[in-house]
């Protein structure tokens, strides 16, 4: 199993169903085959043997009486040999032995011997099986050597095996085509189940049949699934939506309050306790309403179709970008650089303006110097970065940036609510591409339009 596995494992399952039945198939084909030529022989052997030993007895009885036997059947023939094992007759050639030396003295020290010469498998003139045995002569005790071909029941074997081989065969590749066509037919609704799913939709199904079988059983089970899946995202986007509209009401309400409070005249000796309490209170609300926008943008970028991306001029984004924080970078005595020519980008202007904003915005509260915003291309990607003069983002940060909630530690009195690289991350998935960070640098990477 380990030598199945370390030679199979890793492959498709449908490489390794028909590799399985073609294996199973060939063992069974083999312990067939070598049955079916065990039967065979033993039966053409069992027949050899009953006309050797017949032919013995015939050719004994003529050889005892002084007399030589010639048979009608081609290929048996006897030769008779004296005690030293030198050829005294018999109707075999004398110039060719039909046994050696050696037998001739197994036989004058054993009695009978029985022996073949020749191989199924290795060529050979006049294959043949003898029986050697001592005989009472009028010339006195001989050995002699009887002999039947078996040049006919090798033929006959060989001609089996070739057979065997081929019918194997055929049966091997029909077996494992059979095999391979079940397989697909079994896996093909699976995978079709498996791209829908890939490039489903909310609301999206998979494809099932009308059939009453035990796919499409998996795909109405799996589509119930969906079912409550989709369910389940449809109640926690709108509990998302009613908790952020529903907080923003009274958010704003406690700001103007607030506002109200700090702007009332006060006499000289004005609790100035109070009015630290209220600041800190402003900016605890300001630091709410700024979370509730952030949620409700994480839910409505979600509910974002990828259909609707249109064209955009990444010259004309980045010219409005300027625009947007031209007075807020002034006002905090930094810089904004903007780099990039004309270029075509299929995107939803909407979401690439906020992803944009959001890395402007972390790079004017979290950084230094110039922010640099470049807009250009590398093979067939679309890259935008946005840098800094900063320290950039700390090491132990940077895996973890785009998650939810996720703060560096020296950034958590600084107001922000983690979401705006979350949202970062959103907007290059749901456009298809990715997004990284390199120290201060954050990039941004799209699929180039075509």
């Amino acid at each position: 199993m380990k030598i199945w596995h370390r030679a199979v494992g890793r492959r498709p399952i449908v490489t390794r169903l028909v590799l399985a039945v073609a294996g199973a198939m060939a063992v069974v084909l083999g312990l067939g085959s070598a049955f079916v030529f065990w039967r065979v022989d033993n039966a053409l052997s069992s027949q050899l043997d009953r006309d050797l030993r017949a032919y013995r007895e015939v050719a004994e009885s003529a050889i005892g009486n002084g007399r030589t036997l010639v048979s009608d059947t081609p290929g048996q023939r006897y030769q008779i040999y004296l005690s030293n094992g030198d050829v005294a007759g018999g109707t075999a050639p004398a110039d060719g032995r039909v046994i050696p030396r050696s037998v001739v003295r197994r036989v004058t020290r054993q009695g009978t011997v029985v022996g073949d010469v020749g191989h199924l498998f290795v060529a050979h003139p006049a294959p043949y099986r003898y029986i050697a045995a001592s005989v009472e002569t009028p010339d006195g005790q001989r050995v002699v050597a009887y002999v039947i071909s078996r040049a006919h029941r090798d033929e006959a074997l060989r001609e089996l095996l070739l057979q065997l081989a081929i019918v194997g065969v055929l049966t091997l590749v029909a077996s494992s085509y059979v095999g391979y066509r079940t397989a697909r037919g079994v896996l093909d609704p699976v995978e079709r189940f498996r791209v829908a799913a890939a490039e489903a939709g909310e609301g999206d199904r998979l494809p099932i049949g009308e059939r009453d079988d035990e796919l499409t059983r998996l795909g109405a089970t799996f589509n119930a699934l969906l079912d409550r899946v989709w369910a389940s995202a449809d109640r926690e986007r709108h509990f998302i939506s009613d908790a952020a509209h529903e907080l923003r009401s009274p958010l704003a309400v406690m700001r103007a309050d607030v506002e109200w409070a700090l702007l009332r005249a006060r006499s000289a000796a004005a609790d100035e306790a109070v009015v630290e309490a209220l600041t800190s209170m402003r900016s605890q609300v300001d630091r709410l309403v700024a979370l509730c926008n952030m949620l409700l943008e994480l839910e409505e970028l979600r509910a974002t179709p990828e259909s609707i991306h249109g064209f955009v001029d990444l010259e004309d984004v980045l010219d409005e970008l300027a625009g947007r924080w031209a007075a807020q970078v002034a006002a905090a005595g930094r810089k904004l650089e903007l780099t990039g020519a004309s270029m075509p980008l299929r995107a939803h202007r909407h979401w690439l303006e906020v992803a944009l904003d959001n890395l402007v915005s972390n790079s004017l509260r979290y950084g230094a110097g110039t922010i640099a915003v470049t807009a250009g291309s590398v093979e067939d990607r679309v890259v935008l970065s946005v840098t800094d003069e900063g320290a950039g983002f700390p090491a132990d940060f940077a895996d973890r940036a785009f998650d939810r909630f996720a703060r560096a530690e020296d950034s958590r009195s600084s107001g922000g609510t983690g979401l705006g690289l979350a949202i970062v991350a959103g907007v290059a998935e749901l456009h298809r591409g990715s997004v990284s960070i390199d120290g201060a640098e954050v990039r941004l990477e799209f699929p180039r339009a075509s």
